[in-house]
């Protein structure tokens, strides 16, 4: 039994079974005695088969080949595993999307380090060369071609690949959940993910995982209008139907209210231009050592009324 090396990289390309088809799959290789396919290899790691490898390490017994195949670099690699990948059915609509993208973006990978290799081997022979490493076709073409779809598909794909690897970053796990169909993203949600700086793409994920958050947010966001009545407290009307307010009493009750409202909004702005404080638990820290100040003064002040409130009730029974 040789041991093969396992590249992250090129595993997490390949579609995972169901246990049921794991399972189904390893009965399969145990009825024949043998892997009727070899394993694909480059340089000892292992390119293809790593469902067909992990149950050879169960099963040492049965008989397996491999077949090497060369490339240049491990993007042409990378390349191969999701055109191979494509040429496959059961693939879901999330997983096609992202395959065709990372085929896309390995290949333009390997056809940079192609022309910089031949620059150079050019400039040190005092020659030209012409670019002949896919008979000149330019690469998103080639690729729409191969897969009976526009070149603005293969773009659009390039866009939501890259931002499916930017989320897995942010939120290791969230790419199977979406080959697995229990999270969507769409296209404009991936291509708002890469196009956001590094510094604010935790935000722009915690945005498009919470979007309720956002719209909720929205909708409060306005400053509180000065021509807007403040609400005041509702109590029984037939107790206080006769009951008029003061004004001294409305100024003070307006003015607290207002810095109350401005407090609001202005933790609304902020949470809305840094939503992952809500859902990161690290971050969410921050909000709660941020909220106990406030709090802290209100239950405190709301003691001491109580507390002068029943000092002054018990002066009143001593005079009356």
């Amino acid at each position: 039994m040789i041991n093969l090396k396992i590249d992250p990289e090129f595993q997490s390309q390949i579609p995972p079974l169901t246990d049921d088809e794991f399972k189904q799959l390893e009965e399969n290789i145990l009825k024949e005695g043998k892997l009727l396919s070899p394993l694909i290899v480059w340089n000892n790691t292992l390119v293809d088969g790593h469902n067909r490898y992990a149950i050879l390490q169960k099963h040492p017994e049965i008989c397996f080949s491999t077949m090497p195949l060369r490339f240049a670099n491990r993007e042409e690699a990378l390349a191969w595993i999701c055109k191979n990948q494509l040429g496959r059915r059961n693939l879901s609509p999330e997983q096609k999307r992202y395959l065709l993208g990372k085929q896309y973006e390995s290949e333009k990978k390997a056809e940079k380090i192609f022309h910089g290799n031949q620059y150079t081997l050019a400039k040190k022979s005092g020659g030209s060369h012409d670019d002949t490493h896919h008979s000149g076709k330019k690469t998103c073409d080639r690729i729409a071609e191969e897969n009976g779809v526009s070149r603005a598909s293969v773009l659009r794909a390039s866009h939501y690949t890259r931002g499916i690897d930017i989320a897995d970053n942010l939120s290791p796990g969230i790419k199977q959940k979406v080959f697995s169909g229990e999270v969507k993203f769409t296209n404009d949600e991936m291509s708002k993910l890469v196009q956001s700086s590094p510094d604010k793409r935790q935000d722009v994920f915690a945005e498009i995982m919470h979007p309720e958050i956002t719209k909720a947010m929205e909708a409060a966001d306005a400053e509180p209008n000065a021509d807007t009545p403040v609400p005041m407290p509702t109590a029984d009307p037939e107790q206080f139907k006769t009951y008029q307010v003061p004004d001294e009493f409305m100024r003070v009750y307006k003015t607290l209210s207002t810095a109350t409202e401005m407090m609001k909004n202005t933790w609304k702005r902020v949470l809305k231009n840094n939503q992952s404080y809500l859902s990161d638990p690290e971050k969410q820290k921050v909000l709660r050592f941020a909220m106990q100040r406030p709090a802290l003064y209100l239950n405190e002040l709301e003691a001491c009324m109580e507390q002068i409130l029943a000092e002054t009730l018990e002066e009143t029974e001593k005079t009356a």
